[in-house]
């Protein structure tokens, strides 16, 4: 059972130091809006793999391709802006430490950022995450273990206020995918204890700054 540590939106000064090497962990996952100068750190001082989603306040990491370790953007020769050595999962279903991934970046739109999809934005990109998650379920029979989000699902751990309201669209992912556990940030406690909620079989966590979890994988039709 994969242990992993699942950080967004605030930075964890105790994790940020020498301290962090207290953790014993498979994996990071991290929800999108902190620096990736953060994310780089805790890859390094764990020496694990690090997936990320990013957030509404990162830069706009999509028109990138890497070949053979070469980072390209239309054609032109770049530097990957993004954490160095990390997987972005934006839009895709990745395996890593015996998981399955499934990512889906951004926020609602509530002006002209980066990372900001309106519903219907967000509900064509959800269904390709459908599309290859259903690829790869009649290659190997693994469904999806986790589906990380930067945004909640629509009332179910968001807030009323435009910025952070959540996707409606993720509540139909979720029950396409019926994944173990839906990790997002986005939504800050401000001191407030945010409870795990549920979407059917599916434990939706806000793991803002951080969480340690243990996570079943290689999940089957059974």
């Amino acid at each position: 059972m994969p242990r992993i540590l699942a950080v967004a939106d605030e930075v964890a000064e105790q994790l940020w130091t020498e301290q962090v090497h207290a953790l014993d962990v498979d994996l990071i996952l991290a929800a999108g809006d902190l620096p990736f100068d953060y994310l780089e750190f805790l890859a390094n001082a764990l020496d694990r793999p690090l997936v990320f989603v990013p957030g509404n306040h990162d830069v706009d990491l999509s028109g990138y391709s890497n070949v053979r370790g070469l980072w390209t953007k239309a054609g032109v020769p770049v530097r990957w802006p993004g954490p160095t050595g990390a997987v972005n999962a934006d839009e895709r279903v990745v395996d890593v430490a015996g998981l399955r991934i499934a990512g889906l970046g951004g926020s609602i739109r509530y002006n002209k950022g980066p990372n900001q999809w309106t519903e219907r934005q967000q509900a064509r990109r959800a269904r390709r995450v459908s599309r290859l998650a259903g690829w790869r379920r009649l290659r190997d029979g693994r469904g999806v273990d986790v589906l990380l989000t930067h945004s909640p699902p629509l009332g179910c751990g968001d807030e009323p206020d435009a910025p952070h309201r959540g996707f409606e669209c993720l509540r139909g992912l979720v029950s396409r995918l019926q994944p173990g556990f839906l990790l997002h940030g986005h939504i800050h406690p401000h001191g407030v204890p945010r409870p795990d909620r549920a979407l059917g079989a599916t434990r939706v966590v806000n793991v803002v700054p951080y969480k340690v979890l243990d996570i079943s994988g290689a999940r089957d039709e059974t």
